[in-house]
């Protein structure tokens, strides 16, 4: 099963992102590595948001994801949410029923 974990950012993100990219990017890496998170990044043109993909029976990595993020606890991120995904194909889709 997979979930989004959306983020609505400030306008002003990409200048105020630098002093808590690295916590941040390193926080997605270690998601990564435990097989959590599957991919994530920025939106662009323009930069508003970002979109983050994580696999497991619940949306608990997701949410627990976005509590500790630098860039929501720092207010880089104006709002979040997390949104079960139904995948149809692909590696770990989850065909519908």
């Amino acid at each position: 099963m997979h979930f989004l974990l959306l983020y609505d950012v400030v306008d002003d993100y990409v200048d105020r992102r630098g002093p808590f990219r690295a916590e941040h990017l390193s926080l997605i890496q270690k998601a990564h590595d435990r097989g959590e998170l599957v991919m994530a990044g920025a939106l662009a043109d323009p930069p508003d948001g970002a979109v983050l993909v994580f696999r497991g029976p619940d949306p608990q990595h997701a949410e627990s994801f976005a509590k500790s993020d630098p860039y929501v606890r720092n207010g880089l991120v104006k709002e979040w949410r997390v949104r079960k995904w139904t995948t149809v194909i692909g590696d770990g889709a989850s065909f519908p029923t």
